[in-house]
């Protein structure tokens, strides 16, 4: 048996505007204000507007969490359902109704309710009024936003993150056009990425500043990592991965981690003239408000090479100018996602932020496996039997054993996602959950990793 740390997080992530629909929401975020206008841009043409209609169901939905063994699970506090008011910040009695219901509801089951304040789903007014995270007062707004959410429930969540995947905020909103607005700015984008980070340190501050830390809370941020794995070890494709890394994993970990830009970024980019404004002012708000905790989401490695075309072009500044994706001949893949499968980049995370980041106390927060038509694998009695899913968590929970034997600090494992749920322009064409989710009836059912995973927390470890 191998055996995992005690008091080990066995569970699943999902979000607000993943899970519960828009029932009863005053305001858009930017996916729902994409969904309104074009609608064609979606899977099946299916919104966020039910999802899998978690608003109306938690009581029952956290009853089959807590069937599958989960003893821990993160959602997000949509900005747009909680509060009434952005410039204010003044609440909406039903979001803060409904917020405490469920935790309060995770509690009783005895699950932990783990807390974003961010996935992906800026109000749109705040876009459409002041260019979204281009703008520094939208980073205020948050961080009241921010302060809001510890007011009202820090008293019972003792585990927040301020955003989920920000370099995703980056390259979908700014660089690669899969989420709304679909601008394409290299400049802009650099700028999202320095008031992500600033936004961030601020809602830190505010947690401090109201005394969360005396009450025994802690708080964090949620990155996408892995490895910018060099397809040689030329000189050339070891300066496309070094690159690759600065932009795509250390400008949001160094930050914050260490409280500053990683050593060469702010060069790179001022050689390159898109460097951001920023304030001496700023960079201490960073500096003094780090995290206490990591979670890190990972599914695919990230393979890079020299790019083919010299960096030295006067097209329009793209990071990518500097290395190319690398495919690398022989890999596994899940074919429906299009994604490698490489379990050791678990490991090799784990030894990073052993040895390069302090060995904070992290967790995986995301990692699953997208497959779509999972109705093929029905049985006669109606449940989905998973072995692809199966496996692929053991070989990456084997690898994360290994890192935490060799001394890295990761405290849990969690899935995407406990319930199949909605998935951005993908809608429900992929499903990760380990219950199934028919989004016509709104029946659920626990599928054969399910049932597996329940027997791993339970011996909180493997066989």
């Amino acid at each position: 048996m191998k055996k995992f740390p005690s008091n080990f997080w066995w569970g699943a992530a999902t979000s607000g505007p993943q899970s519960e629909g828009r029932f009863n929401k005053k305001h858009a975020n930017v996916f729902d204000y994409w969904y309104e206008v074009e609608p064609e841009e979606f899977y099946d043409q299916v919104g966020p507007d039910t999802a899998s209609n978690f608003y109306n169901s938690y009581v029952e939905d956290i009853k089959l969490m807590k069937e599958v063994g989960l003893n821990s699970v993160r959602t997000s506090i949509q900005w747009t359902r909680l509060i009434d008011d952005f410039e204010t910040a003044t609440v909406n009695e039903d979001g803060v109704r409904y917020y405490n219901d469920v935790i309060d509801e995770f509690i009783k089951q005895g699950i932990t309710p783990v807390m974003a304040l961010h996935h992906f789903d800026l109000p749109v007014v705040l876009y459409q009024k002041y260019g979204g995270w281009e703008s520094k007062h939208v980073v205020d707004l948050f961080a009241k936003f921010a302060s809001k959410c510890f007011e009202l429930f820090g008293d019972r969540v003792k585990h927040w993150f301020t955003f989920n995947e920000p370099m995703v905020i980056v390259d979908g909103q700014y660089l690669y056009q899969f989420h709304y607005p679909k601008v394409v700015d290299g400049k802009k984008a650099v700028q999202v990425a320095y008031n992500l980070n600033l936004a961030s340190a601020k809602a830190i501050r505010a947690f401090k500043e109201l005394g969360m830390h005396e009450k025994g809370a802690k708080i964090g941020i949620i990155l996408n990592l892995t490895p910018s794995y060099p397809a040689s070890q030329s000189k050339e494709d070891l300066e496309a991965s070094r690159i690759a890394d600065l932009w795509r994993n250390e400008m949001f970990l160094n930050t914050a981690v260490y409280g500053e830009f990683p050593e060469g970024l702010e060069e790179l980019l001022s050689k390159d003239k898109v460097i951001w404004e920023s304030t001496n002012e700023e960079k201490t708000i960073l500096k003094e408000n780090t995290i206490d905790l990591l979670g890190v989401n990972f599914y695919h490695p990230s393979r890079v090479k020299a790019p083919d075309i010299s960096p030295n072009s006067t097209a329009d500044w793209m990071p990518d100018r500097y290395y190319d994706n690398y495919d690398m001949p022989g890999r596994r893949m899940n074919v429906d996602k299009g994604w490698e499968i490489y379990p050791q980049a678990l490991y090799d995370i784990a030894i990073n932020i052993r040895d390069n980041y302090k060995n904070i106390e992290w967790f995986v927060s995301e990692n699953g496996m997208g497959v779509s038509r999972e109705e093929r694998f029905l049985n006669k009695e109606g449940v989905i039997e998973d072995d692809y899913r199966i496996d692929f968590i053991r070989e990456h929970l084997e690898w994360l054993h290994k890192g935490i034997e060799e001394g890295s600090n990761c405290f849990g494992y969690h899935l995407w996602t406990p319930i199949d749920c909605w998935s951005w322009k993908n809608a429900y064409r992929n499903r990760y959950g380990f219950i199934s989710n028919n989004i016509h009836t709104q029946v659920k059912t626990i599928k054969k990793s399910g049932n597996w995973f329940k027997e791993v927390s339970k011996n909180n470890g493997l066989e």
